[in-house]
């Protein structure tokens, strides 16, 4: 029987039932240990532009999302906004703030219609108590999180123009529609991407203006470092992108 979150948001049929995101969030779980985590998980869709939570709130719990990515940004006091990652579909997200009992650091919006799994925090821990395998797995999510952090601030503080960024950036997004692929493309110069923010996002994720992001990728299309056509972007020249990533 369907229900209704506390959002008012129609729910649907648990995310964690769905293969990709045993792979990628749970696998090896036992049986009992994944039947354990469906019965505290409750789903529900949420449209383009949900917020699941924001910056500064008290940790509720975890989401696991489904086919679909989330934008996690900070602001600051005068209303500066940095995006500091896209979480991509199959992550759980709010997982450092259910650990530590701290509020959330970031504010979590939805970029397209998706379905996600929302397990209470209370609930989580007991169960990660409860199966060891479970707090390995996570111990190992927050690994990637920490060194995906890490990455990031590395380039974007030791990163002096914007080019470079930008470069780094789509190089990034190739990489990551390569390991969604699981397989590159037959012309490792060569990879299509779905660029789903907008150049002001870019902007927010790379910190730089979004003049400035509109004037380097059009310089990259005119040096054919990158093709556009609509919100697909093609790396055409993988090498002249890295050299510039690595100026």
């Amino acid at each position: 029987m369907a229900m209704r979150t506390r959002y008012g948001l129609q729910a649907v049929e648990n995310c964690l039932t769905r293969p990709l995101l045993q792979d990628r969030v749970f696998s090896n779980l036992s049986r009992q240990a994944v039947e354990d985590l469906q019965e505290i998980s409750s789903s529900a869709t949420y449209e383009k532009g949900s917020i699941l939570f924001t910056e500064g709130e008290e940790s509720r719990g975890v989401f696991v999302l489904g086919n679909s990515r989330v934008k996690l940004s900070a602001s600051s006091p005068s209303g500066k906004s940095l995006i500091l990652r896209i979480s991509e579909p199959g992550e759980v997200v709010g997982l450092p703030s259910a650990i530590s009992g701290k509020p959330y650091a970031t504010t979590a919006e939805v970029l397209e219609s998706t379905q996600a799994s929302f397990i209470p925090r209370e609930a989580f821990l007991e169960f990660l108590r409860t199966h060891g395998e479970a707090a390995l797995k996570v111990a190992e999510i927050l690994s990637d999180i920490y060194h995906a952090t890490y990455q990031e601030v590395r380039y974007l503080g030791l990163t002096s123009s914007a080019a470079e960024k930008l470069a780094r950036f789509i190089l990034d997004l190739a990489a990551a529609a390569e390991a969604h692929d699981r397989a590159p493309g037959p012309d490792r110069g060569s990879h299509r991407a779905t660029l789903t923010l907008t150049h002001e996002e870019i902007a927010e994720r790379i910190g730089a203006s979004r003049e400035t992001v509109t004037r380097v990728l059009a310089s990259f299309r005119r040096k054919r470092l990158v093709e556009t056509h609509g919100s697909s972007l093609s790396v055409t020249n993988r090498a002249g992108l890295e050299k510039i990533a690595h100026a």
